[in-house]
Formats: C-alpha cells, sequence, structure tokens
C-alpha cells in the first residue's frame, strides 16, 4: 500500500515524516531527497538539466540547488521542463523501493509536489499537513536564507491549499508538535488496519 504525503513549502512534512520514520512498520521515501541524489548521480539527468538551464546548474560538480530553484520558481514553463526531466526517474527509484518494502504495512511517499507532478495517482490515500500561509512564510524565512518574495513564488507555483486538502483523505494541523504526533499515530493506525483489509 503506498500512502502520499504533502503540504505546501513551509508545513512541516519533513517534520511529519520524521514521526512516520519511527514508526517500524512503515518504509518512508522523501522524494526531495533522492530527487537530489538523481540530479547529482545521473549522468542523462545533468545533461538534460545543463542543456535546459545552463552550466550554472552546476557548480563544482554539484547541483546548484539556488540557482535552480531560482530559475524555475518564477517560470511555470521552466517547472514543468524541470519536473519532467527529473519526475520518471525518480518514479523508477520510488517503484523499486516500495518492492524492496513490501513486507511494510505500507510505504509513506513525501513529496511537495504530489498532486502537480500527478504522483497522486499512485497512492491509495493521501495525508496533507496544512498550516496557515503567514505561519508558513515566517518558518520558510526562518529556516532559508531566503527572501519573502521567494518564498510566495514557491507558494504561488504549488497547488492551492483548499484544492490540496480537498483531494486528500487525511489532514494534519501541524501547529505544536504533540498534537501532530498524535494525529500521526492515529492516522497510522487507521492506515495500518485499511492495509490488512487490502491484504
Amino acid at each position: 500500500m503506498i500512502v502520499g504525503l504533502t503540504g505546501g513549502i513551509g508545513s512541516g512534512k519533513t517534520t511529519v515524516a520524521e514521526v512516520f520514520k519511527k514508526l517500524d512498520s512503515v518504509a518512508v521515501y522523501i522524494a526531495d531527497i533522492e530527487a537530489r541524489k538523481i540530479m547529482n548521480s545521473s549522468v542523462v539527468i545533468r545533461t538534460q538539466l545543463l542543456q535546459a538551464f545552463g552550466k550554472e546548474t552546476y557548480k563544482n560538480n554539484e547541483l546548484n540547488r539556488q540557482y535552480l530553484a531560482n530559475t524555475v520558481f518564477e517560470s511555470e514553463e521552466k517547472l514543468t521542463i524541470l519536473n519532467n526531466i527529473v519526475h520518471p526517474e525518480v518514479k523508477k527509484h520510488f517503484l523499486d523501493f516500495a518492492t524492496r518494502n513490501a513486507d511494510k504495512s505500507y510505504v509513506l511517499y513525501e513529496s511537495a509536489i504530489l498532486f502537480e507532478s500527478n504522483s497522486s495517482q499512485q497512492c491509495d490515500f493521501i495525508i496533507s499537513v496544512f498550516l496557515d500561509k503567514e505561519e508558513r512564510i515566517k518558518r520558510v524565512l526562518e529556516r532559508d536564507k531566503t527572501t519573502e518574495k521567494e518564498v510566495l513564488s514557491r507558494i504561488n507555483s504549488q497547488w492551492k491549499e483548499d484544492k490540496k486538502l480537498l483531494s486528500s483523505n487525511y489532514i494534519i494541523f501541524n501547529y505544536a508538535i504533540q498534537d501532530t504526533k498524535k494525529s500521526v499515530l492515529k492516522i497510522h493506525n487507521i492506515l495500518t488496519e485499511k492495509a490488512l483489509t487490502i491484504l
């Protein structure tokens, strides 16, 4: 069983994924981290990214994430190009990961662009992490060396929150960590039971 986990930038998806990671019967796949590894290791993707976004895409043989982010988040067309290059490889890598972890109750696929990349179609259930926009902006500004304008451009490149929530099976309101942990355990228990019925 595959469960999608998503949420807008700054909502705390990674924090929620870390809580799920502590549960023995769950395998967690963080798409952003794996995509980054693939963008650095795959010669095919490296070649395509250099052709699409120029030689500044890599710096000292490593992906120049800041340059790439600034380039794609100001243009829907460029963001689509990036996703079309990277996403098929991430999908293949994830399906291999899911096969290797078939003994788990379910596999959690964490992705900021779960809906935008159509990865939601491979999920049996979807969890969205919610936090209001002002709080998300505040958290991202505290976390990253960035500007409010850059944060807003990323928010605007993702699906609107109400659209995500309406397309999700479960919602975690991520304001206080203790409440978040309780929500994770509650949802985990429901999903574990559902996994047994699917089997």
